[in-house]
């Protein structure tokens, strides 16, 4: 049905890259006429999860984290990443050949001011980088006196010589009961919100899959065909893909709202409309420089921005939110029964993370409904549970020992997408460990039952997870929430609960609440539910107010709680959820885990 985490190309590339890699890289500098190169952890869409045939930065480094950036010059070499992957970075790259950096304090930008010489040219792959990328980098070249350079072909793929080939997964048609509306319909209001914009051009693969109701087969996780689209104003759109990926009566249905055009067609098509001078909108997150090219080069008017698809995506209608409670109801029940099987096959003291990886999929595969896991699972014990994004190898598997024990995890139904953590006692948790985790859940409880008007965003909401930890000196190092699609990614954009969160959030958003605390070394604590926007009535309220209902139901550890820091409303939200993850699930349970709910969700506020 789907392969393991542990076995998939990033995992093959979890041992260090040899160096004579770096070295044949380098070794293209003098004859291809520059002096350093860029190797963003990135496709042509700006994916979160890429085939194989895109792993460039993996492959050469190493580094298998979800986002990150090499810069490779004549003499030394640095890799970027963020905030997430300050401990997996030094884990799996040579520091000897690649000096890591946090981009937050060291940003690329920067490096390459002090680094770059006058006269150099820094050379990039103008599909693996969106406009606004490439004008931080050229604007940091400028100053160090040099220039970038654009490449014809990607110059790790002319010394990877057994790169795999690019994904050719089959696409099927998502239908109405789990869509909600029409392709057409969703193509007309496309079209109604581009406003001066001759055209659009969807470069989001994810984007397309809402748009045309369809999904593919051509990544890990998530089902998406990667494909680009365009949309004008007036007349018929265009799907660029690769037609062997059409079945054929998938081919008739598409062909019924759009032309199916070769991938290569696309350049050509924008050419065209440059040289029409007409004004085409693309996607400031995820479009190629080169398709911008295309236009610009070409005399057309390139309107850089947020693609209209984005929103409406976000907002999920009445089906798809009835499909994603269905899908949170069976997979509650899932994790309940893995919840059950864990505790005393831990207490054996014989368990590793990876079994615990297989228990989990077996589980949620035995519902009969399972596509695929919904990112791979984080299953961390102790020090492992400190690193946030952290993916068990064979070669990091730990057995599950006496301490916490972090699992974040995530399903692909078709009626919904999933993604819970849990952090579990294994033996007696130590007091600084109760400590941490009642902290973690005071935030998560403050977002789960927050209150705010129509118009906030989440950067507005997402101090409330962190006023405990806070108050203690503690903090974490990631966004407190995502959004998430409806069996599309389980990191969806453009709603988060972040520092960065700038987009209002709006009723029908699906997002994560996972406030955490990771003690280096150690131990790592998070706790995480899937919540969706709803109104909220406030007798007198002046205004339009908003607040959140979660969707998953298990039960949260009440072992780790420590009681005298929670406060009478805290408790009370607590024994009610579980009060509702018990009355939810219990009817589909027999009577043995029936009874081990009951034990597993009993009050603590009495």
């Amino acid at each position: 049905m789907f392969e393991s985490i542990f076995q998939s190309f990033d995992d093959a590339l979890a041992s260090r890259p040899p160096p004579d890699r770096l070295e044949a890289l380098r070794a293209q500098f003098q004859h291809r006429g520059f002096e350093g190169v860029l190797i963003p952890r990135a496709d042509e869409h700006q994916n979160e999860y890429v085939p194989d045939s895109a792993g460039r930065l993996a492959w050469l480094t190493g580094f298998t984290g979800s986002a990150g950036l090499a810069i490779v010059l004549k003499h030394e070499a640095a890799i970027f990443v963020d905030g997430r992957y300050a401990l997996q970075v030094r884990n799996e790259v040579d520091a000897k050949a690649f000096t890591p950096f946090n981009s937050a304090e060291t940003s690329p930008e920067r490096w390459i001011e002090d680094n770059f010489r006058p006269a150099w040219r820094l050379a990039y792959d103008p599909w693996l980088h969106t406009p606004a990328q490439i004008a931080r980098f050229e604007k940091a070249v400028k100053n160090a006196g040099g220039a970038l350079t654009p490449l014809r072909n990607n110059p790790v793929d002319m010394i990877w010589l057994d790169r795999p080939q690019p994904p050719r997964g089959e696409v099927g048609l998502h239908p109405p009961r789990f869509s909600g509306e029409p392709a057409d319909a969703k193509i007309a209001r496309v079209k109604k919100a581009l406003g001066r914009a001759d055209a659009l051009v969807v470069s989001d693969p994810h984007a397309i899959a809402w748009l045309l109701n369809m999904r593919g087969g051509d990544l890990r996780h998530t089902p998406v065909a990667l494909c680009f689209a365009l949309v004008p104003a007036e007349g018929r759109p265009s799907l660029y893909i690769d037609a062997r990926k059409l079945p054929a009566t998938v081919r008739d249905s598409l062909s019924k709202h759009v032309s199916i055009e070769l991938p290569t067609a696309i350049v050509e098509d924008l050419e065209k409309l440059g040289r029409q001078k007409k004004r085409v909108r693309f996607d400031a997150a995820t479009t190629p420089m080169r398709l911008v090219q295309a236009v610009e080069n070409n005399g057309g008017d390139p309107d850089i921005g947020a693609d209209p698809i984005v929103l409406m995506k976000a907002r999920k209608n009445a089906v798809e939110l009835g499909g994603s409670r269905a899908a949170h109801l069976r997979d509650g029940v899932a994790f309940v029964r893995f919840l059950a099987w864990f505790e005393p096959q831990a207490r054996r003291g014989k368990l590793t993370e990876i079994d615990v990886v297989k228990a989990l999929e077996s589980f949620r595969r035995e519902t009969n409904k399972l596509k695929d896991v919904s990112f791979p699972t984080i299953s961390g014990s102790g020090p492992n549970a400190a690193i946030v994004h952290y993916r068990v190898t064979e070669k990091s598997n730990r057995a599950i020992a006496p301490g916490l024990f972090l699992l974040d995890s995530g399903a692909q139904y078709e009626d919904g997408t999933t993604d819970i953590t849990r952090t579990l006692a294994v033996g007696k948790p130590t007091p600084d460990m109760r400590d941490r985790f009642t902290r973690v859940l005071k935030g998560h409880i403050a977002i789960a039952t927050a209150v705010f008007p129509a118009g906030a965003s989440g950067s507005q909401i997402d101090s409330f997870a962190r006023k405990s930890l806070w108050d203690a000196g503690l903090d974490y190092a990631h966004g407190t929430g995502h959004g998430v699609g409806s069996y599309l990614s389980v990191h969806e954009g453009p709603q988060s609960i972040s520092r960065l969160g700038a987009t209002p959030l709006e009723e029908g958003m699906i997002l994560s609440n996972e406030p955490g605390y990771y003690k280096a070394k150690h131990w790592g604590v998070r706790i995480e539910n899937l919540v969706v926007v709803v109104p909220r009535k406030i007798k007198g309220a002046e205004r339009k107010m908003l607040g959140f209902d979660t969707l998953t139901l298990a039960p949260i550890d009440r072992r780790l709680v420590e009681v005298k820091l929670m406060t009478p409303e805290e408790l009370a939200w607590l024994d009610a959820y579980h009060a509702r993850v018990r009355k939810a699930l219990s009817p589909l349970l027999d009577k043995e885990l029936k009874a081990w709910l009951a034990d597993a969700t009993k009050p603590l506020g009495k």
